[in-house]
């Protein structure tokens, strides 16, 4: 358990240190959201709620490649399969499939994880559902 705690401290420094480098953007704190909008009626805070509960897939995509199934058959421990994807071009970060951000990868303490560096707006994530 201390192994958690220490990993979460880790992540929470470089989150802060990230702050620091960043333009100005903040994570959103629910909460504040909820103060902010004290004038939401008990109805619609329970909606919110079971709203806010429900669980999604979140995954970051490297790159994508087409190849035929000889070729998938032919794969084996070694093989390299080429990427559409440039290297160094941000990582797509995608939630139940669809995209909502770009971003690069951070490693801290062993583990991998993904600092955004831009997130698609809600208007072009609509347009893409068209």
């Amino acid at each position: 358990m201390a192994d958690d705690k220490d990993t979460m401290d880790e992540w929470a420094a470089a989150m802060a240190e990230a702050e620091g480098e960043d333009d100005g953007a903040k994570a959103v704190d629910l909460e504040e959201l909820k103060d902010e909008k004290s004038s939401i009626t008990v109805d619609e805070q329970r909606k919110l709620d079971t709203i806010l509960d429900i669980p999604v897939t979140i995954s970051m995509e490297v790159g994508r490649a087409k190849i035929s199934i000889r070729n998938l058959l032919q794969l084996n421990q070694g093989s390299v399969v080429e990427l559409e994807r440039v290297a160094g071009e941000p990582l797509d970060v995608l939630v139940n499939g669809t995209l909502i951000a770009h971003g690069e990868v951070v490693v801290v303490n062993d583990k991998f994880g993904i600092r955004l560096t831009d997130v698609i707006s809600q208007i072009e994530r609509i347009k893409k559902l068209r």
